[in-house]
C-alpha cells in the first residue's frame, strides 16, 4: 500500500448538514471549486441508503477532479459507494475498518495521544486526525490544544490534519505545531463566501509549506 500523499490533506474541508442551513452538497461544491484537497461527508443524520446516494452522486460529478471524497465512519457505505476511503473515530475499532476498506482506500484515524498513534499505525491508518480546540460542529470530540497536536506530530511518520475551531486566523498556529493540513467545518459553512473561504485557506497552507518544504 503506497503512503498518502500529505498534500492531499493540505485543506480538507468536511461538511455538516447542521451548520449555517447549508447543505452537503453546497459545502461539497464550494470546496472543490475553492481548492480543497479533500472532502469527507460527515452525517450522522442521514440513513445509510440517503448517505450512499448522497456520496455515490458527489463521487460522479467530481470524479475528475481528482480531489478524494471521503465518508465519516461508515465503511460499508464508503466501500460501496466507490468513495476514496472513509475516517474513523474513537468509538470504532481502526484495525476492523481497514480490514473491510481493503488495502487501497484511504483510512483516516483520530488520534488523541501517541497510545492512540500506536493503534492507529498498527491498524494500517494512512493519516491521523487530532481536534485542536473545542467546536461545536462536532461538541463529542475531546480537544488536545496545540501542545497536543504537537506529541501527536512527534510520536508519527504520518501525516496528522488538525481539526476543531480552525479558521485563516489560527490555522497557521496549526501547521507550525506539525499538522500536514488542516481540517475545516464551520470555516466554510459559516462563511459569507464560502468558495472564497476555502481559497484564502488553500493560499496560506500553500505558502505554508513553500515556506517550509518538509
Amino acid at each position: 500500500m503506497a503512503r498518502l500523499d500529505p498534500r492531499t490533506l493540505r485543506v480538507y474541508v468536511v461538511t455538516s448538514g447542521k451548520v449555517a442551513g447549508r447543505d452537503h452538497r453546497t459545502i461539497a461544491s464550494a470546496a472543490v471549486q475553492g481548492g480543497a484537497t479533500a472532502v469527507q461527508l460527515r452525517a450522522p443524520e442521514l440513513t445509510d441508503d440517503e448517505l450512499m446516494s448522497l456520496a455515490s452522486s458527489l463521487i460522479e460529478k467530481y470524479a475528475e477532479t481528482g480531489i478524494p471524497l471521503m465518508v465519516n465512519d461508515r465503511i460499508e457505505v464508503a466501500v460501496s459507494s466507490g468513495a476514496a476511503g472513509a475516517h474513523v473515530g474513537q468509538s470504532d475499532d481502526p484495525a476492523t475498518a481497514r480490514g473491510r476498506l481493503g488495502p487501497e482506500r484511504i483510512l483516516g484515524v483520530s488520534v488523541r495521544n501517541a497510545e492512540d498513534v500506536w493503534v492507529a499505525e498498527m491498524a494500517g491508518a494512512d493519516y491521523l486526525g487530532v481536534t485542536v480546540w473545542a467546536t461545536g460542529t462536532k461538541p463529542e470530540a475531546v480537544p488536545v490544544g496545540l501542545d497536543g497536536l504537537r506529541d501527536v506530530a512527534a510520536a508519527t511518520s504520518l501525516p496528522v490534519v488538525g481539526i476543531g475551531g480552525i479558521h485563516v486566523g489560527n490555522a497557521r498556529d496549526v501547521l507550525e505545531a506539525g499538522a500536514a493540513g488542516i481540517g475545516v467545518i464551520g470555516a466554510v459553512a459559516t462563511a459569507g463566501d464560502p468558495v472564497e473561504a476555502v481559497r484564502e485557506l488553500r493560499a496560506l497552507v500553500d505558502a505554508f509549506h513553500e515556506e517550509r518544504p518538509r
